[in-house]
């Protein structure tokens, strides 16, 4: 039975994807800020698929615990075969944009917390030499847009992290995703003005399932985004700074 951590366990997607998983079989352990919430799910999934789940309370930006935090993980799994990072935040710019305490959180759940996270399993995945890193990125961080360029800001540095830890874990039999998704149903998007296309978190975290299958790389969910992206990133800057995006 493969052993899978999952972070940030009670969003929308994470919670598609961890059905998605335990479906196969896997073993999981759930891990976020709601521990009620992480009991729960740990309870119904190994109810309904048989497999054996575990739950842990972590905080995105108590980062100097972190590193103990995943060897309690791992300690308890019995060892671990592949993470799904899914902490996010979204805040609320453009009024975050003028504070710097709450860009500066921003910044910190969506990606100092990936790196202080992610780095301990990967030295372990390393070592072994086989397992996988999945990662929830943005379109957001493909071009900073004053209407979210704090939160496209921190997906970015998420996605270069990502890429650097594919760069040097490919080669060692380890794979890293990283997922880039567009506007997606959840808590985090409701009310939100401007969104077009939003897919549901059910479709999303089935899409992140199958992406496991391909070789290691980015992926855009849904696809078209990729297109949409590549648009945006041509638009000169000296007429991309005139658009109210």
């Amino acid at each position: 039975m493969k052993k899978v951590l999952i972070l940030g366990a009670t969003s929308s997607i994470a919670k598609a994807i961890a059905e998605d998983l335990a479906g196969q079989g896997t073993g999981l352990f759930l891990a976020g800020r709601d521990s009620f919430e992480l009991e729960r799910m740990a309870a119904d999934l190994r109810i309904r698929y048989g497999i054996q789940t575990y739950f842990g309370q972590v905080d995105a930006e108590d980062f100097v615990n972190h590193a103990s935090f995943i060897k309690k993980v791992i300690g308890t799994l019995g060892g671990i075969d592949g993470v799904v990072f899914a902490i996010g935040h979204l805040g609320e710019q453009p009024q975050d944009s003028h504070d710097g305490e709450t860009a500066r959180r921003i910044v910190a759940i969506n990606f100092t917390s990936a790196v202080t996270l992610l780095a301990p399993v990967a030295n372990v995945l390393e070592g072994q030499k086989h397992g996988f890193i999945l990662g929830l990125s943005s379109v957001a961080g493909d071009r900073a847009r004053q209407s979210n360029y704090v939160y496209g800001a921190a997906k970015g540095g998420l996605s270069l992290y990502l890429q650097g830890l594919r760069n040097r874990l490919d080669r060692h039999g380890v794979q890293v995703f990283t997922l880039k998704l567009g506007f997606v149903d959840t808590p985090m998007t409701y009310g939100k003005k401007g969104l077009f296309w939003v897919a549901s978190p059910e479709r999303v975290g089935m899409l992140a399932c199958r992406t496991l299958q391909k070789p290691a790389g980015v992926y855009y969910i849904p696809r078209f985004w990729r297109i949409i992206m590549l648009i945006i990133r041509l638009v000169p800057e000296r007429v991309f700074k005139k658009l109210s995006l």
